[in-house]
């Protein structure tokens, strides 16, 4: 099962001295929770190599309704797709659930890196390659399971990614991450709370028995996990 790593998995798989070069042209940075990164339609400014903390990228509907597309912590880049191809933006817009800590870069100079540096551009599309299947799977969950078992499956992902065992998060919010009605959201996790699998007070979602809460996901949590797990293998 995946477990997070201290530091950027894609920069460590990165063949020194390269590493060191490229890190040079960066910037640690904290961003605070609920921080935009890049808006739909619009290109990144910069990129980020996460090494600790936790974004979703969320896709908005012309009715104002909204659903979670990729959840990413510090296995690559993000953005990651829009760094291959002739397009620099697209419909999703990325915001961050947990404070980040990551090294930074402008956008445009990551592309230009790419183009000198094959190893770079590798790892980048393995990174895209990778999120595809995963983004595949969580489509398919989204339609065939129930808010119960998303719900469950989203928290132990989140978990996995960050090492946390809680997560604040809104009514609102979370309903956009499952796409989903708020009283639908309000009935799964009132459901998971009286199994004494999850807390859930003041918008703070805290898992209190993860084996039973596996028990309680759907099988795209055990796909997931496998997925994210040895990610440049």
């Amino acid at each position: 099962m995946f477990r997070p790593q201290i530091e950027n998995l894609l920069l460590q798989t990165l063949p020194q001295p390269y590493r060191d070069s490229f890190l040079s042209h960066m910037e640690e940075v904290t961003i605070p929770a609920g921080t935009v990164l890049y808006e739909a339609e619009e290109a990144p400014r910069y990129a980020w190599f996460i090494t600790s903390g936790l974004v979703s990228k969320m896709v908005s509907m012309s009715d104002g309704r909204t659903a979670e597309v990729g959840l990413c912590g510090n296995e690559g880049v993000v953005p990651s797709w829009h760094l291959l191809g002739g397009m620099s933006h697209g419909p999703a817009r990325c915001i961050v659930h947990v404070e980040l800590k990551a090294w930074r870069m402008p956008f445009s100079e990551l592309k230009k890196e790419m183009d000198r540096s094959a190893v770079l551009r590798q790892l980048i599309e393995r990174c895209v390659h990778r999120r595809s299947m995963i983004l595949s799977q969580i489509a398919a969950c989204n339609r065939l399971h129930g808010a119960e078992e998303r719900l469950a499956r989203w928290l132990l992902t989140a978990h996995d990614l960050t090492g946390h065992n809680s997560v604040m998060l809104s009514q609102g919010f979370l309903a956009d991450i499952l796409g989903s009605r708020r009283t639908t959201v309000t009935l799964a996790a009132g459901a998971l709370r009286r199994r004494k699998l999850i807390s859930y007070r003041r918008g703070q979602i805290q898992i209190l028995d993860h084996r039973r809460l596996e028990d309680a996901a759907c099988e795209c949590y055990e796909t997931v996990s496998q997925l994210f797990e040895n990610f440049y293998g």
